[in-house]
Parts: C-alpha cells; structure tokens; sequence
C-alpha cells in the first residue's frame, strides 16, 4: 500500500479519510467545515457539461492521413503535398440523438475530422452522406427542432419531421438516402465520409479550384434493416462504441480511402445545377474522384470525456492552400460551430489539450473563461494589442487568398425558385435494386407511423415527382403496414 499515491484535494493537500464525513458524534449531522466533502460534492454537481445540441452521441479515435497522389498544381496545403503523413483525431455521432441513445438507430451519422498540421488545425467537418436536408442556413433550427422532442409530450414525432420534409423539397435528396439500407450502418468502419460542402483549393499562383471530399471505407458498406437494429439495441445501446473501440483495441485499425472531386473555377457557370447547393452532388462522370490518400484510426482515446467530448471541430478552421466557398450552409457553419464551442465548453476551448494545434500558436485575446496561459499569447507582455513597437507577432500575407468571385445585389433570394430538387434524387433512385426499394418504402413506412394523412398525402406527390414507382411502392408499404388508405389519389401533376 505504500506504494501508491497519495489523494488529494484539487489544491493539492492530503485527504486523510475519504470514506467518512465529518460529523457530530457517529450518527451527525454534517459538518459545514467539512471542505472534503464539499469540494467532492460541487465538482460531482460539475461533472457534466452541456451536450452537444445537435450529434451529442460520438465515438472517436487517433489516427493519420496519408498522402499518396499528387494534387500539388491545385493546392499549396503542405498537409495535402505528396508523401505528407498528418496526426489526426475523428469523430463519428448521430445527428438527433441524445447522449444517452442507442448506437443503431436509422439517422444520418457525423464524420468529423481534426488534422493537426503544421500550420494550424484544419478541421473538415461533414457526414456520412454528401447531401443534407437543407440548402439555407437560416432553415437549420426549424431542421433540428423537427428532430428534436416535442415541447408538450416531451416525445419525438413523426408528425414534425414529415411536416417539414413536405413542406421543404429540397430534403428529398437526403430524406431518401437516410430511408435507404445507407441510413443505418452496422459500425462506423462500414460506412463512407464527406465534407459534403463545397470548399476550395488554391495554389502558389493565386489560382483557385472548388473541391468536394470523400473518404471511401476500406472495409466495405454494411448495414442493418430497422428490425436488426432493434435486434441490436435490444442487447446493447453502445454498439458503435464497441466496435470502434475493440477493433482498434485489438489491431483492426480500420481505413478510408481519400478521395477529391475538383472542379475549375469557371464551370460554375456551366453546370446545369449550383454546385454550392448543399442538397447536390457533382456528377462523377463530369469530375471523376482522384485518389489522393488514406485515412487510418490507430489509437483510442486515454479518456472519453477529455479526448473526445472535449473535442471541437469546426468549418472555420483551416489552413493555407485550402478555402471556403459560396455555400451558403457553409458560410453559416463557419461561425456557428465556433460558437456552439464558446458557449459548450469555454471561450478558450482550444486551449484544451485534444483542441490545441500542433504549431506555435500566437494571438492577442485577452483573460476570459478557461484561461490558463496568463497574457497575451505574443511572448511580450507589451505586446498586448496590435499593431504594436514591442515586436509582437504580426500578419504573414503569403497566407492571404485569392479573391473569391461572387456578384449581385443584396436581397433575401427565395433558395427554391430555379433549382430542380427531383432530378438528382431520380438518378439515385434509379440505381436502387429491387430489394433495395423495397426496403426504402417499408423504412418510409415505418417513419411515417401516426402521421396525419394531409401531411403523408404532401409528401407522396414529391415522392411522384421523382418517379411513379416511388409513390406507388411507399403508398402500398403504407397500406401494409398501416392500413393506411388516403381519400385522394396524388399525382406527379398536381
């Protein structure tokens, strides 16, 4: 016993009983000055901080990227250079679920990345799909409040989500993927990666190219029908967790294939939809996907709660050689997840170990919450504003971009007028095997439990709209699983 540590109070005293409070006599009560006690207490009251508003639920583990082609000629990112090998840090979640719920459930999963290089965190931030419901900014709360419990029963609801998805066409294209097999994988490893966004590559010579990344799974797709998820859930509410953590754990170190669609600058004025539009793909056929790499988790976490929870990834961090662009969900997330993180975890959240960069880090903000280094971070305490005569650090122009191209006035420009939201989720659905649409109508089915027939009949005309087949197979899997029989017939025209 005498070998080991000895506990102390946070300030670094000795306790010498945790097992006993100090009371009056052996039957109490408890003392005031018991600090011990209250100091144990308080920070137990602490233990947790908020969660996450949106993929609360995440399983994570260390890695690195490789990089095997040569994509020189479009960006100066050293990270992204021939032969560069980058420390690394993914996060995969659900999108509506609480902390607390099950790993199998059907939902689009998060797949966010941390690359600590050498000129700073660059962070790319997406999901298992390369599409989202949404294509404004300003619809993402309503979004997320569909998802989310209902102010009066306190329960999800069907009703909520097939409102919104009704009345918003441009879901259609996500709303199909997540209600086909690729809405529930059985594990992290069996499932693809995208930044979904479009961002954008620029180069020595200032010019730029707009850049789609996918990270391709090594291990294969797999995945459950809603019944095997439940199978699952009903014996464990963590199978992602294990998964993740035991394969790694036990050498099975799972791998992706990196991948970039590039297009040149200019095209955006050829192509016959947005490419900023974050409801779309890029066709491959028009820009094919070059391999640049692989992406490997080799390590997990010491502790959960430091290394993963305490993880903050966000759009707004990235490094030279690679830019924004005019998706407008994009624009928003960029200040968003930075100040979800503020708010979350501290003003100098990326003060904390898993957060801070790998690079010499020198800034000017001052004090605030969660600051542990003192002054400024400028090696000076003269140099505590900028511009300054103390020799404080100062701005560096070669990590300025090119100028990025945008025109028109000034308005609020209805998202939905002069973008076709069928077309796209037609060619998907055409890809579909039999089994696989099968299983596609009996998922909708299965997610429209309960909801009102005014609300199912909307949405079967988007889904005629798409296809005659898709209406058909979702009204009768309706019938099948719930009787359903509506008092009109949708029609792709009305």
């Amino acid at each position: 016993m005498t070998d080991r540590p000895t506990i102390t109070t946070t300030a670094g005293a000795p306790v010498p009983d945790n097992q006993n409070s100090l009371t009056a006599g052996p039957r109490g009560g408890i003392m005031l000055q018991d600090y011990q006690l209250i100091e144990k207490l308080a920070h137990q009251n602490r233990e947790r901080i908020p969660e996450r508003v949106v993929h609360a639920k995440g399983w994570g583990a260390f890695g690195s990227l490789k990089i095997t082609g040569d994509i020189s000629q479009y960006t100066r990112a050293k990270c992204l250079q021939p032969g560069a090998e980058t420390p690394m840090l993914a996060r995969f979640s659900t999108v509506a679920g609480e902390q607390g719920a099950a790993d199998h459930e059907r939902d689009v999963r998060g797949f966010a990345l941390k690359f600590y290089t050498d000129e700073g965190n660059w962070d790319l931030v997406g999901n298992n799909t390369p599409v989202f419901f949404i294509r404004d900014p300003y619809k993402f709360p309503d979004f997320i409040h569909t998802q989310k419990r209902h102010p009066k029963t306190n329960l999800r609801s069907a009703t909520a989500m097939w409102d919104y998805w009704s009345l918003s066409p441009e879901s259609l294209h996500q709303v199909t993927i997540l209600m086909s097999d690729r809405g529930l994988p059985q594990t992290p490893m069996h499932m693809n990666g995208y930044g979904s966004h479009t961002y954008s590559f620029w180069n020595d010579a200032g010019e730029r190219y707009w850049v789609k990344f996918h990270f391709k799974t090594q291990q294969g797709h797999k995945f459950f029908t809603n019944e095997e998820g439940e199978t699952v859930i009903g014996k464990t509410r963590e199978g992602y967790q294990e998964s993740l953590f035991y394969a790694i754990e036990n050498g099975e170190f799972p791998r992706w294939t990196v991948q970039v669609q590039i297009m040149p600058e200019l095209d955006v004025e050829k192509t016959p939809y947005n490419p900023f539009d974050l409801t779309k793909v890029w066709p491959h056929a028009d820009y094919p996907p070059v391999e640049i790499g692989v992406l490997e988790l080799n390590r997990n976490p010491e502790n959960y709660f430091a290394e993963i929870e305490n993880a903050a990834f966000s759009p707004s961090n990235i490094v030279p050689g690679i830019g924004f662009s005019p998706d407008k969900v994009l624009q928003a997330r960029i200040f968003s997840y930075a100040d979800a993180h503020r708010y979350r975890l501290g003003t100098h959240y990326e003060h904390i170990p898993v957060n801070q960069p790998r690079c010499p880090v020198h800034h000017y903000h001052r004090d605030g919450q969660m600051n542990t280094y003192g002054g400024i971070r400028t090696g000076n305490p003269d140099a505590y504003y900028e511009p300054n005569s103390f020799n404080g650090p100062a701005e560096q122009p070669l990590a300025k971009e090119p100028p990025l191209r945008i025109d028109g006035d000034m308005s609020r420009y209805d998202h939905r007028v002069g973008n076709d939201d069928y077309v796209q989720v037609r060619a998907l659905f055409g890809l579909f095997d039999e089994g696989q649409k099968s299983r596609l109508f009996s998922n909708i089915a299965a997610a429209m439990g309960g909801v009102p027939g005014e609300i199912i009949e909307r949405q079967l005309i988007h889904f005629a709209r798409v296809h005659p087949e898709y209406e058909a197979g979702v009204r009768q899997a309706l019938k099948t699983a719930h009787g359903y029989e509506a008092d009109t017939i949708s029609t792709a025209a009305e």
